[in-house]
Order: structure tokens, then C-alpha cells, then sequence
């Protein structure tokens, strides 16, 4: 992506691909999200997609649990709230976010941080030094 051109998704700016139908748009898409929509979307899909939409103007975040659902063009610009596992968090839909999972930008898992050892550890680490 050049920042002199704009964004562009295969060749296609963001008024391009807005303009597109749904089949055109379907068929730009990598395998899996291909397959997954021409198959059609589920009635969950489509609530949710109609409610990002309405939420568009107000830019209120929407909440949601759905995190297999794939990012159209018409969503861009939206904020939603996607669940984890223990909490909603807040994503902002940007072009560069065209065809991946919502999932994909709320993780479920927490990077392991270790410190020193705990109290019972092993019989080597037992005898840190406390500060």
C-alpha cells in the first residue's frame, strides 16, 4: 500500500469495492472466506450485519459474540465490540481489515509473562532472595 495511491484491496479502492455486488466482491476474496459466503449468511450474520449499519452513524460500538464473521466493505468505518472469552473488546473496522474474521482481532489468549519463581517452586529456587 502506498500512501500516495490510498488503500486498494487486489486493485480495487474502497468506493470501487463498495460499488461492487456482493458476488463480485466474493469473488476477490481468499478460498476460505469464498467458500464461507457463497454458502450465504447465516440469519445471526445478518442481524448483526444490519446493526453495524445502523450503529455506523452514531458510532456506537456494537456487541457481539459472533467471531466468524467476515468483514465487508460496506462495515468500514464502524466500531464493534467482539467478545474473547472474558471480555468485549473494542475494534475499529479499517480497510486494511477487508476479508478477515472478526476473531482475528480479539485474541483469546493472554501472552505468558513469568517473573521469578513461587513459593514451593523446587528445591533449587526455594532459597531466592526476597529483596
Amino acid at each position: 500500500m502506498s500512501s500516495r495511491r490510498g488503500f486498494r484491496y487486489r486493485g480495487f479502492t474502497l468506493d470501487e469495492l463498495r460499488q461492487k455486488s456482493m458476488d463480485e466482491f466474493i469473488s476477490l476474496l481468499p478460498a476460505r472466506q469464498r467458500r464461507s459466503l457463497t454458502r450465504g449468511m447465516s440469519t445471526q450474520h445478518i442481524k448483526l450485519m444490519e446493526r453495524i449499519l445502523a450503529s455506523k452513524e452514531s458510532k456506537r460500538p456494537v456487541r457481539t459474540h459472533c467471531r466468524d464473521f467476515i468483514i465487508l466493505p460496506e462495515l468500514i468505518g464502524a466500531v464493534v465490540q467482539v467478545y474473547n472469552g472474558k471480555e468485549f473488546l473494542r475494534v475499529n473496522l479499517l480497510p486494511e481489515m477487508l476479508g478477515h474474521y472478526l476473531g482475528e482481532f480479539a485474541p483469546t489468549c493472554k501472552q505468558v509473562k513469568h517473573s521469578a519463581p513461587g513459593i514451593g517452586a523446587t528445591r533449587g529456587s526455594q532459597f531466592v532472595p526476597l529483596k
